[in-house]
């Protein structure tokens, strides 16, 4: 192993340094008020720590570039007089990328003269200016370097306080015990649906992610008490946004690991117009792994999927500026039967049974940026989304093989979203927004199940309909002081469905005091409408007969409380500590029977079952307490430690306050990277080589299930489960290890990069959940993954 190494390092050298020259890149990027979206001209740009000093100042339309600066770490401040200065540390430059920056600076609240005033900036706030309390921002460095993220935005914030995923084979994401159902997604100021590869509706995640971190820019990740402009979620919200492409120079990416292999271009549409285009596709090569001998518990299932992802920048004129963007994703996968051996079989499907599963989905979106004048803009976003969902399952005869028709399903929903809003800076302690946003849903839902008494399918859901969610806001930020701020609004959402409504306050309110202490508290009360396919579940009274019971069911509502104390010891290290407690009422619950049923422990699978008689009358309660200390990355360390002790009950239509299944009680992570200049000649700027590690641990309570009843067996050769006791078993506590090694060189023109990724480094087995096999009569685990071993490869140029 250490001489395969030790082969791949020379090989990285021996192309990098075949054309090696002077080692430079270019810095660009532009300059703007953090409200108003106002460009700041003359703002002073310069490179920290740098001598002879290097620094320019940004033209009228608050754009800069700073040429032929040396590749490797490098920090930048940017001022303008009347704003806190934004210190921008430890930037990877690269040669192979030039970097783009868009500095967003806040105007200080104060009266009297003007003054330059300093203030390091907190590397955990969000862009959203209006958040106050769980909140964080997050960088798309942070999604390529947390070791066990592979790449994915939802398995990078799992790291974060609160927040863990749902297995190691899928991404949702729970939040502080709520289902994974309870999360928003959205792109570009549009809410777009599940963002994965195989994602069902109703869920939010899935094996694989669509989105791309390649092309992302620095986003949002919100887990209570959002602001007012963020509707129809209850658990938390991801706020992404895609960067720009160069608007100097091509530039060209390739890599290949385990999301797939991928390439990527970018560059200016019109020369010396500051337009753009950024372009890139993937495609599947897990079957490599499985080749490999990599279980992703699908048995000899081999998944396939493809992507695409692009966004065109177009120059500002007079009429505005506009963006279009989108996704794409295809998916497929087909699990055959497999042999009787308790140990061959899919953990996500029941033994003598074939499966296929296919999903699609697109966004299409066009945004319209327009400055009215220097202290407000508009941004009109139109966008249309598909996503379909298709099953076929057929049984196998165990004796003859033959496969017997058992299930069909095609769910398809067309959307098309329209969103607006108008932001406006009144002064220095005032600003507000206020927005509108409809989305058009145009539904179809057909599944069936073979009957054998009939012998033919009987359909069990046949809707084909229309509806709209509206969802108006306003928001209003307050500073009645240089340490006091005051984020309140009102949020409204109307489903025309049902004619279900809600009108949800939001307040924040931070008070900052002595050298880097600030006490915040939110609070929210917050509604989301239910998955499509539960208020269309259909009671089959004879063959093409049917009855609708869960039209009318209410949206789902709670109420969020939050209370945080941020402690910045200094620029680099912060601890971070919030209390908080949730309510949820409303929640969809059996009415025509007494049983455990809740929404609140649907979400974390392919699927959502739901029986076809719900009222909205279920409760539950989630409350902790979560820490996180953090060192932010500097002179190529960084370290982040969270610990997070919770409760998530709720209560059925039986009446009894028990656990949710997402009840783990308690979250621990710890990461710690580092890295090393192997290239220490200072005299010899051709040649930059790095070397570095990330090691994860995670500790976290396991999952809660129910006894299996050994007496019966559901559909598809599943188990069932003792009502009564409804989750009161919990697995034992899950724990992993994964370690990230990686090794960089910069060229003259590109930079190539290889990593090992060791997830699950001690090969723990983790209990995925628990089964019951009719044949041999006998309860058994699946596991979780054990050790994977990722390698990628990367080349920009």
């Amino acid at each position: 192993m250490k001489k395969d190494v030790c082969i791949i390092y020379f090989l990285i050298l021996s192309v990098s340094n075949s054309f090696c020259q002077d080692i430079t890149q270019n810095i660009t990027g532009s300059v703007m008020d953090n409200v108003s979206n106002e460009p700041l001209p003359n703002a002073n740009i310069i490179i920290k720590k740098s001598s002879p000093s290097i620094g320019t100042v940004s033209n009228k339309n608050g754009q800069f570039i700073l040429r032929n600066i040396p590749v490797g770490t490098i920090s930048l401040r940017i001022s303008y007089i009347g704003y806190q200065s934004l210190d921008l540390d430890n930037l990877s430059l690269r040669p192979g990328k030039e970097m783009v920056i868009t500095a967003r600076l806040e105007e200080m609240a104060f009266s009297g003269e003007e003054v330059v005033i300093t203030v390091k900036t907190d590397k955990s706030k969000t862009r959203n200016t209006m958040t106050t309390v769980s909140s964080r921002g997050f960088t798309v460095e942070e999604t390529q370097r947390y070791a066990g993220s592979r790449n994915d935005i939802a398995r990078m914030a799992s790291n974060f306080a609160g927040v863990q995923v749902e297995s190691d084979a899928r991404n949702d994401i729970i939040i502080r015990g709520n289902s994974p159902s309870g999360l928003l997604w959205k792109l570009e100021g549009v809410d777009i649906p599940n963002p994965n590869h195989y994602g069902a509706f109703g869920t939010t995640g899935g094996p694989v992610s669509i989105l791309n971190n390649n092309q992302l820019d620095n986003s949002d990740f919100l887990t209570g008490a959002f602001p007012s402009e963020f509707g129809n979620a209850l658990s938390g919200v991801f706020d992404l946004t895609m960067r720009n492409g160069n608007t100097n120079n091509y530039e060209f990416l390739g890599q290949i690991g385990f999301n797939g292999f991928e390439l990527g271009a970018e560059g200016p549409v019109f020369k010396e117009k500051s337009s753009s285009f950024m372009v890139n596709y993937r495609l599947s090569t897990l079957e490599a792994f499985v080749a490999m001998g990599v279980d992703f518990g699908t048995g000899v299932a081999v998944p396939k999927y493809q992507d695409v992802t692009y966004k065109f920048s177009l120059p500002s004129t007079k009429a505005g500026k506009f963006i279009f963007c989108g996704i794409g994703g295809k998916s497929h996968i087909m699990l055959e039967n497999e042999a009787s051996d308790t140990t061959q079989q899919s953990m996500f499907f029941g033994k003598g049974y074939n499966a296929l599963n296919m999903t699609d989905q697109l966004v299409l979106g066009m945004n319209h940026i327009f400055q009215v004048n220097e202290k407000s803009y508009t941004r009109l976003n139109i966008a249309y989304t598909y996503h379909d969902f298709i099953t076929k399952t057929d049984s196998v005869d165990p004796v003859s093989n033959e496969l017997i028709p058992d299930y069909r399903n095609f769910f398809k929903e067309n959307k098309i979203h329209a969103s607006f809003f108008y932001k406006k800076k009144v002064n220095s302690r005032n600003n507000f927004k206020v927005g509108i946003s409809g989305d058009f849903y145009f539904h179809e839902f057909i599944d069936s199940v073979f009957k054998e008494d009939y012998n033919q399918f009987v359909t069990l859901t046949n809707y084909s309909g229309e509806s709209s969610l509206f969802q108006p806001y306003f928001s209003w930020q307050f500073k009645p002081g240089e340490n006091l701020l005051i984020n309140m609004g009102l949020h409204y959402q109307y489903y025309t469905f049902n004619s279900s409504s809600n009108f949800e306050p939001r307040l924040g309110i931070q008070w900052s005091f002595g050298s880097g202490n600030s006490i915040s508290f939110g609070y929210g009360l917050h509604s989301q409408t239910l998955p499509v396919t539960i208020y269309n579940k259909q009671t089959v009274i004879s063959p093409g007969q049917y009855q609708s019971n869960n039209k009318n069911l209410e949206m789902l509502k709670s109420h969020h409380l939050i209370l945080s104390y941020d402690n910045r010891f200094n620029e680099f290290i912060r601890f971070k500590t919030e209390i908080y407690y949730q309510h949820i009422f409303d929640a969809a619950i059996c009415s025509g029977s007494k049983n455990s049923y809740s929404i609140l422990n649907q979400g974390a699978d392919f699927y959502i079952p739901a029986p076809d008689s719900l009222g909205s009358s279920g409760t539950g309660n989630n409350y902790g307490i979560e820490f996180t200390l953090e060192h932010f990355l500097n002179k190529g360390m960084y370290l982040l430690g969270t610990l997070s002790l919770f409760e998530s009950k709720y209560t059925g239509s039986d009446g009894i306050y028990r656990n949710t299944a997402f009840n783990g009680n308690f979250i621990a992570n710890l990461l710690f990277g580092k890295e090393f200049e192997l290239s220490k000649d200072k005299s010899n700027k051709k040649k930059k080589h790095y070397m570095g590690f990330d090691i994860k641990i995670n500790w976290t309570g396991g999952h809660r299930h129910s006894p299996i009843d050994t007496s019966r067996v559901q559909n598809h050769g599943l188990p069932a489960y003792i009502e009564s006791e409804a989750f009161e078993l919990q697995y034992p506590n899950y724990f992993r290890t994964d370690l990230k090694v990686f090794l960089k060189s910069f060229g003259r023109k590109s930079n190539i990069e290889f990593i090992i990724d060791i997830q699950n480094l001690f090969d723990t087995q983790n209990i995925y959940n628990e089964a019951y096999n009719k044949e041999y009569k006998k309860v058994y685990y699946n596991y979780q993954m054990g050790r994977l071993i990722i390698p990628q490869f990367k080349i920009e140029f």
